[in-house]
């Protein structure tokens, strides 16, 4: 069965579930699903921080991959958000798991979460 505009975003919204869950139930219990916000979008995930900071979770679920176009994505709903990072949590196809899915980001949102510090370089 091919894939349609409203089974796409059908499975979007299930994985974006799936992430929210996993996280609320390993991390923090305030993580959630976030409400679409419009022009102003500010992530697919919410209640997310670190060390203080928010930081955005952009959930694709998609065949085909994309991670500078969706790093750009979750760079931009991070300033939205006034959050310290953006980050993209994509579907492993074949793999129904929420933990084994990956998670891609730039060297710059990966070392502000391992030192807390912010990086300058981030968005460049």
């Amino acid at each position: 069965m091919t894939r349609n505009r409203k089974s796409a975003k059908a499975a979007g919204a299930r994985f974006e579930r799936e992430v929210a869950d996993f996280l609320a139930t390993r991390v923090d219990d305030r993580i959630d699903r976030r409400a679409k916000t419009g022009a102003k979008d500010r992530g697919d995930i919410t209640g997310v921080r670190h060390r203080g900071h928010r930081v955005v979770i952009e959930c694709k679920n998609t065949a085909r991959p994309n991670l500078a176009g969706w790093i750009t994505e979750a760079h931009t709903e991070a300033g939205n958000d006034d959050a310290a990072v953006g980050l993209v949590v994509h579907k492993r196809h074949g793999v129904a798991d929420p933990a084994q899915q990956w998670a891609t980001m730039t060297l710059s949102d990966l070392v502000f979460l391992l030192t807390g510090e912010p990086q300058p370089d981030r968005y460049e």
